[in-house]
């Protein structure tokens, strides 16, 4: 299973920016795509997540009315979409199939780097 994330950069407070992951083939029609984050010093944390039926829910409530996921099957592309970003925000970024930590998803993307400028 591939993934492949991307779309990270520098951003001011504020602003915002749109994380992409890309897909293999049929991943989209048989697993939920969760986004996770994880600061320096700090563990990981999950995002948000859609799932084969584009259900969606965020279980971080602090992104929660700022970041939004979404779907282009026909890109087999899952989109994070960040709005409002502040500085906390600063962290790599993963895609990966699943939306918790635990169990831990059995697949990853690699990480895509996103830094908030105050």
């Amino acid at each position: 299973v591939q993934l492949q994330a991307s779309g990270g950069g520098l951003v001011h407070a504020g602003g915002s920016l749109r994380l992409s992951c890309t897909a293999g083939a049929f991943v989209l029609d048989y697993y939920a795509i969760g986004w996770f984050r994880q600061a320096p010093g700090q563990g990981r944390e999950a995002l948000s997540c859609i799932s084969s039926r584009d259900d969606t829910y965020y279980p971080d409530s602090s992104v929660k009315g700022r970041f939004t996921t979404s779907k282009d099957a026909g890109m087999n592309t899952v989109y994070l979409h960040m709005n409002n970003l502040k500085p906390e925000d600063t962290a790599d970024y993963y895609c990966a199939t699943g939306c918790e930590l635990d169990p831990w998803p059995m697949y990853w993307g690699q990480e895509t780097l996103v830094t908030v400028s105050s």
